[in-house]
């Protein structure tokens, strides 16, 4: 790293250490939720954190990504403990896991998170949005049947999101209630204008204060039954009575396993799922980024891969990079990367020195917290903005939004994936050529000039054309600008050739003159660095 690189991720500690602060108060009941929902231990999700914080965000190239247990992987982790029969041998695929993503990284398999629709990736940010106000309503009332961090609309207690916000009403607690009620109203004061000039209210942000109020709160309830808190209802990380007593916490994977054909298929579940889930996630984080800076992708997945290395080796949970404490990140005001790593330390700190303390947060508290991340994710404008842009990217949009609300991210993801290429599709099915109808009204010759490239998605838009066009009539196919032409179009072109003369059209065709382009994308990174070294003697950036 640069010199002047260093000097700017410190130049931004007023932003970063507010911010990594937030992020670890929302990070330690997700930590442990997706732990306990993958049937591991509720450490496991502490130290995956921990990892995700300080090791992936130090690699990592992503300034404002953050990364932890993803609640995408908790079936997947629930099954993979239960069918190897110990979470030791569970922790082996964990590391090999990581040891695929890192080649993956290095084979630049991330480029694939680049093939993913705006109008998807938008629909997928509202998505988690809608997806985490309707998750934390339960918790906000005081019902937390459902883990914190589930993103699934089918939950494992066999009811879903919608159901769960008609069995709360069974559970209500009234000092959730009041612990919510007064932290929306902190927030939503510390969200005003005239709020951020004030200096003293631009150092606290407003989530710490809610945090402090509702362990203030909690305390107070503890001697009125009627108001007081359930454990349920507030974190509950474990707590060792001494530093040994922390570190024999951590557990050990199972390295005879390494030959078990069962550990290595799991894995390379682990390394797809948790692969595409990041690339997901960085190309989210990098719409919701003020400075919109684009994060090298295939250094991501290496981070990855080093941390679920590591993230295996001393008994955490698979990690990703996580969209929820991502969008925290960057609406808490985090600049750098150094916020998350900032937040893993924070983590892991607390959880060695001050564990019974994080166990007084109410679960109300950072579900008032989540609201307004919610919120921020999927705010009306957005779908005005949306909309505006037209059919082909608002129904995308919207497929996405539906499908991750009643499926899950990735299923979601994948259908509005399918919508999208529907319209991608259709829309190169309509345009294969140009047809200049002015020319046509004046000399009555039908022109086709062929577009620079034609696939075989044209061929029954062609084919389709060519056969209305009425007999005895003048016809001109310009190929001439084209760059490529698939055989299946050329084969189309010649039977109309043929057919032409038995329908009296007098055709003339262009013929383009077939281009062998190398890959133009490697060639100016070539150029750029020869240039780059024959100037100065050495390379600027890396390309």
């Amino acid at each position: 790293m640069s010199l002047r690189n260093t000097n700017r991720l410190f130049e931004n500690l007023k932003n970063d250490i507010p911010a990594s602060i937030v992020v670890f108060l929302v990070a330690v009941p997700l930590c442990l939720g997706i732990a306990l929902a993958s049937g591991a231990p509720l450490f496991s999700g502490i130290i995956a954190g921990i990892v995700g914080g300080i090791v992936v965000g130090s690699l990592s190239g992503s300034q404002l990504g953050v990364s932890g247990p993803a609640a995408g992987l908790a079936v997947i982790v629930l099954s993979a403990i239960q069918e190897l029969g110990a979470f030791e041998i569970f922790l082996m695929a964990v590391v090999l896991g990581g040891v695929i993503q890192l080649l993956l990284g290095y084979a630049k398999a991330g480029i694939i998170g680049y093939y993913f629709p705006s109008s998807v990736i938008k629909g997928m940010l509202s998505g988690i949005g809608i997806i985490i106000i309707l998750k934390q309503i339960p918790h906000a009332f005081g019902y937390d049947k459902d883990y914190e961090g589930s993103l699934s609309f089918v939950q494992p207690d066999g009811h879903n999101t919608l159901s769960q916000l008609y069995y709360m009403f069974e559970a209500i607690s009234p000092g959730a209630i009041i612990i919510t009620a007064l932290s929306m109203m902190i927030l939503i004061l510390w969200e005003q204008p005239f709020m951020k000039k004030i200096k003293p209210f631009q150092i606290v942000q407003g989530p710490l204060v809610v945090v402090t109020l509702g362990i203030l709160l909690n305390l107070a309830f503890h001697n009125i039954p009627f108001f007081s808190l359930k454990t349920e209802q507030v974190v509950a990380i474990p707590v060792a009575e001494s530093i040994t007593g922390f570190f024999s916490q951590f557990t050990f994977p199972d390295f005879s396993q390494i030959t078990n054909s069962a550990v290595w298929i799991t894995a390379i579940t682990l390394a797809v799922v948790a692969s595409l889930e990041t690339l997901l996630c960085l190309e989210a984080t990098d719409k919701l980024d003020p400075q919109k800076r684009v994060s090298p992708a295939n250094r991501e997945l290496k981070a990855q891969g080093v941390g679920n290395i590591i993230s295996g080796l001393i008994g955490g949970l698979p990690i990703t990079q996580v969209i929820v404490r991502s969008s925290t990140n960057i609406q808490s005001g985090g600049r750098t990367k150094m916020s998350a790593i900032y937040h893993g330390i924070i983590l892991l700190i607390c959880a060695m020195a001050i564990p019974k303390i994080l166990n007084l947060i109410p679960l109300a508290s950072l579900a008032a917290i989540l609201f307004l991340v919610g919120y921020k994710l999927a705010k009306p404008q957005l779908f005005k903005q949306m909309y505006a842009l037209g059919q082909s990217h608002f129904v995308p949009f919207i497929v996405t939004i539906l499908g991750i609300v009643f499926t899950d991210l990735l299923m979601g993801i994948g259908i509005g994936m399918v919508v999208a290429i529907f319209y991608i599709l259709y829309k190169n099915y309509k345009k294969p050529f140009i047809f200049p109808s002015k020319q046509y009204l004046e000399d009555g010759i039908i022109r086709l000039n062929m577009l620079e490239e034609v696939t075989f998605i044209n061929k029954a838009s062609i084919q389709r054309t060519l056969s209305q066009i009425p007999d005895d009539s003048k016809v001109i196919i310009d190929a001439s600008k084209s760059v490529s032409i698939d055989q299946d179009v050329l084969e189309i072109i010649e039977e109309f050739k043929t057919n032409a003369k038995y329908r009296g059209i007098d055709l003339e065709v262009i013929n383009y003159k077939p281009v062998k382009l190398k890959d133009q994308v490697k060639k100016i990174e070539h150029v750029l660095v020869k240039n780059s070294i024959s100037t100065n003697g050495k390379v600027k950036a890396a390309i």
